[in-house]
């Protein structure tokens, strides 16, 4: 059984954050469950570009209000307490936090390795590599 709270992982090799974005990993790769989940805020105002070219996203959101725009299509969707959306694609994306922090759960599959940061192009490390990226 693991047992983990979010403020365990604050300064640890867990915890990552970059520009428009702060990630507290309870779950990572080392602890052998093939997914890793997160708790993501996205402070108010922040518009982050990515595409997890090399995993699949779950992101359920319990605090704030956003919006998610699929880059493909140009739909945009609503995100708010209760949501809940999949780049089940790899799909190119953007995250706006617009009305307080954005607060999500992010499960990825397969899971991240804990210190990750996104690099230029919006994505993380393919797995079998992954290591802290600038």
């Amino acid at each position: 059984m693991i047992v983990r709270d979010v403020v365990s992982t604050v300064g640890t090799d867990r915890h990552a954050s970059g520009k428009g974005w702060d990630s507290k990993r309870l779950i990572v790769a080392s602890d052998g469950v093939g997914f890793s989940v997160h708790d993501t805020t996205v402070p108010e105002g922040s518009e982050i570009e990515m595409e997890y070219k090399h995993h699949i996203e779950a992101n359920y959101c319990f605090e704030g209000l956003g919006e998610v725009v699929d880059l493909a299509t140009g739909k945009t969707y609503e995100i708010k307490p209760g949501s809940i959306y999949v780049l089940d694609k790899h799909d190119r994306h953007i995250l706006r936090a617009i009305k307080g922090d954005l607060r999500l759960v992010c499960v990825f599959n397969p899971a991240l390795a804990g210190g990750e940061t996104h690099r230029a192009d919006g994505s993380f490390a393919p797995a079998s590599n992954s290591t802290t990226q600038g």
